[in-house]
């Protein structure tokens, strides 16, 4: 008998879109974040995204990813969980460790470095600053600004615009 292949979940901050990859400034470690996924995906592992701006429902239905944005809050995501724990925040995992991840050692991830990889990882526990400062970048539309400046016109959200919290924004409606 075999052991059951892992679950892994990915949840991400608030995007413009589905996968983040949308509009003229695209964020590199998105475009390689989707096409590892696809990828994954393509070899049938279980894995699937959730963006909290298109699927709140799987954030509130997760205990883990609940307890974690108490602590955390969305600026500590993006949130990887494999079958329910912990196990990267605040980056993307590399195809090289989803593929571990999932326990397909079977598959070579690419031998050569892309010259823009996704957020590199820790190479041992370290503090990690989850963001919890009074500047939010805005996800994939930029626009972030400190709720004592202006905020910054955005490439496809049309620009974020300051939220009730204090030290906050949000982006604008779009896509």
């Amino acid at each position: 008998m075999t052991a059951a292949s892992p679950v892994i979940r990915v949840f991400e901050p608030a995007l413009c879109c589905n996968t983040g990859v949308c509009g003229p400034d695209l964020d590199q470690a998105l475009v390689t974040f989707t096409a590892d996924l696809e990828h994954l995906q393509g070899l049938g592992v279980d894995i699937q995204r959730h963006n909290l701006a298109n699927d709140p429902a799987a954030f509130a239905t997760d205990s883990a990813v609940r307890d974690f944005l108490r602590v955390a809050g969305s600026a500590g995501l993006p949130l990887t969980l494999v079958d329910g724990i912990t196990v990267l925040t605040g980056g993307y995992p590399s195809r090289a460790r989803l593929l571990e991840l999932a326990g397909r050692s079977d598959v070579a991830a690419p031998t050569t470095a892309p010259t823009t990889a996704a957020t590199p990882e820790p190479a041992a526990p370290a503090h990690r600053d989850l963001g919890l400062s009074a500047v939010s970048s805005g996800g994939c539309c930029g626009g972030g600004t400190s709720a004592a400046e202006q905020p910054v016109s955005s490439s496809c959200c049309g620009g974020a615009t300051p939220s009730a919290a204090v030290g906050t924004t949000t982006a604008g409606a779009c896509c």
